[in-house]
Order: C-alpha cells, then structure tokens, then sequence
C-alpha cells in the first residue's frame, strides 16, 4: 500500500527502502513507524512510502484518505509492491493478534484450545520453511508493548523452522513448532505488574517469571495431540546443558532435543526485538554473543543451524555497518562468519572486520 508520510501512524511497517539524494536509506524497510519516522519523513520531503497493510500488532492500516491515483503516480516511478491477502507477513501479524487473544483467556483461566492453535500456527509453519531467511526479520515487528505476543509466534516459527533444516520430519518441526509458540503461555499465570514493569526486575519479581515454564507445562500436560516431547520442550526451554537453567536446574543428558531449538529462538529473538527495559541489538551482534556463549549452555549443532540459516551473504554482499556506513563484502572467513573481509563504499577502504571490534554488520542489504 503506498500512502502520503501525513497519512502514517504510529506501528504502521515500512515494507520498503525510503531513498533521499544519499545512497543510503532514509527510512529502511521492515521499520516499525514511530514520531520521528514522520517528522524526517516531513523534513525531507518525501511524497510518498510503501507500508504493510497492517500495524505491527496485527491490527489493520486504515488510511485516514488514500492517495489519489494521479497523485500517487506522480509520486514515484516505481511499481508498488502491494502485500497479498495471504502473505508471509499478514499471516505473521494476524497470528500475533491470535496469541493476544488466547493470552487473555488464559489469563482468565480458560484452557489451551489446541486446534485453534493449530489452525493459526500450521499454515504459517508451513509457510515459513517457504520463506526461509524472512523468519529471521520478524524482530523488526515487534515492539516493547507487545513483545511478549511477538515473542511467543516468532519463538514457534523460528524453532520449528531450524527442526526442519536440521532434518526433522514434518511431525517433529510441526509439534517444535507448537511447543515453541506455546512455551510462554504460562506468562498468563505470572502478576501482569510484572510482565509490564519498565525497569530490571527484583530478584523476588525475577523469581516468579522463573516459574513460567511450570504454569505452561500445567496448562498443556493434558492436551493428547501434543507429543511428550513437546511437553518436556515447554517445561524445559529455560533450561540449559551445563545445569545453570530453571525452572530444575537439569543438566543436558536430560533434556529433550527439543527445548534446545526453543530455548535458541527465544534467545535470539529477546535479543534483537525492542523491549520495556533494553533496546534491541542487530541479528549479527548477537550471533556473536550466542557464539560466545554457546560452549556449555547451548546443544553446539543447533547453534551452527542457526548461524548457517543466519550467515547468507557471500562475496559481492552489500552490507550496512553500525556507523551507518555501507560497504561490499569481499572475503568471508569462516572462522570468523560475522566479521568477513569489507570494503567501505565512500572511500575503499578495507577493512577486516574481526581487527575493527567496534564494528560489526547492522544488516546485509542486498
């Protein structure tokens, strides 16, 4: 949909590069819109933008006028990339706006409707094996009010996802999948002070999120349709293989398989997306840290899942580095996959990346 910069709201989603006279981005795509985004997007003038047909918490964008057609012709050359009813990205934000819902029931007490979490969540598992590395975007959507919806569809989605690269057959990634977007459904359970608190949690306040992973494992016990390794990934995905997780403190030779694939989305998801109390990192900053800390705490072969799924540019990739400058990747070193060879578009220079620590790839950009 492509609507004036006047017409925006806050949560509306850019879904494609905003350009000035710089060979950089004004506004990037995937941007959730905030105040700012309008204000520069005034400054500058621009006539027009690309936005999803929904808002970042699943609700519809509706336009407070659409755009005249002579008006929007006029605008830009470009042909617009309208979303489809069924993309991607529409069945994302309609899942969150789903889970939003069943949280509230939970919350009052009502059980795990099963088959309604099968009829929102299959399809979109089903797609996200299609879409491949756009799982991988969807921190972008999320935002601190509603992180925990967010959190929760994209944890299912991404563990299901690496299950099925990994070489699960479809009644294994299908039911990571599930247990994965069902792993916080015990948040319900947890003082709703707390899970909106802005600030770092008392060690008490702490000590109650821990008990999360109990409350979800009750509430799906009983459901027959999901498998006992489901179950136990639930119960187990804050658990961690040198025995430092909760809500037990098991060590890796009792864990399921399947806490790991959820215990990995949910790291890398928390990292990168917008919360109450912490600004989100880039995607390859925190692969960075999950490499460092994955000897002792995390299974080492879901880990390389995640980093072959994630490290997909090659030579020739133009990337965006944290001092908002762009450059070409020349030489990949796959001992050190997130800080290849670069050469910096403005003057060539070249640098590499593993010697310049203060550096590293916001995000690859073609």
């Amino acid at each position: 949909m492509r609507v004036h910069p006047s017409q925006l709201t806050s949560g509306c989603i850019i879904t494609k590069d905003v350009m000035g006279r710089t060979n950089r981005p004004i506004v990037p795509k995937n941007t959730v819109v905030h105040p700012i985004h309008i204000s520069v997007l005034r400054d500058f003038s621009i006539q027009s933008v690309e936005v999803a047909t929904k808002l970042n918490d699943g609700q519809p964008f509706i336009p407070n006028h659409q755009m005249e057609d002579e008006e929007a012709s006029a605008t830009t050359n470009d042909t617009p990339q309208e979303l489809t009813p069924f993309s991607f990205q529409e069945q994302y934000l309609e899942a969150v706006q789903s889970y939003k819902r069943w949280f509230a029931n939970w919350k009052a007490g009502s059980p795990v409707d099963i088959q309604a979490v099968r009829r929102v969540m299959v399809p979109l598992l089903e797609k996200a094996v299609e879409v491949k590395k756009d799982v991988f975007l969807l921190h972008h959507y999320s935002s601190s009010e509603d992180y925990l919806y967010h959190h929760s569809v994209t944890m299912g989605m991404m563990s299901g996802y690496l299950a099925h690269q990994m070489g699960s057959n479809y009644g294994e990634w299908i039911q990571v999948g599930l247990a994965g977007v069902l792993s916080d459904c015990g948040m319900s359970q947890v003082d709703e002070k707390i899970l909106h608190k802005e600030g770092p949690l008392s060690e008490e306040e702490y000590n109650q999120v821990k008990k999360h992973p109990t409350y979800s494992y009750r509430l799906v016990e009983k459901i027959p349709s999901l498998s006992s390794g489901a179950k136990l990934a639930v119960l187990q995905h804050h658990e961690r293989l040198n025995g430092s997780g909760y809500p037990l403190g098991l060590r890796q030779e009792k864990l399921h398989p399947f806490s790991q694939l959820i215990a990995v989305s949910d790291m890398y998801h928390a990292m990168t997306s917008e919360r109450l109390y912490r600004k989100k990192q880039a995607p390859l900053k925190v692969l960075e840290e999950i490499l460092q800390e994955q000897f002792g705490r995390y299974d080492h072969k879901v880990i390389q899942a995640l980093v072959k799924e994630m490290i997909h540019f090659s030579t020739g990739s133009k990337v965006r580095l944290s001092n908002n400058k762009t450059a070409e990747v020349l030489f990949v070193d796959h001992t050190h996959p997130t800080r290849p060879m670069i050469r910096l578009d403005d003057n060539s220079e070249i640098y590499q990346l593993k010697e310049h620590l203060h550096l590293h790839i916001e995000e690859v950009i073609d």
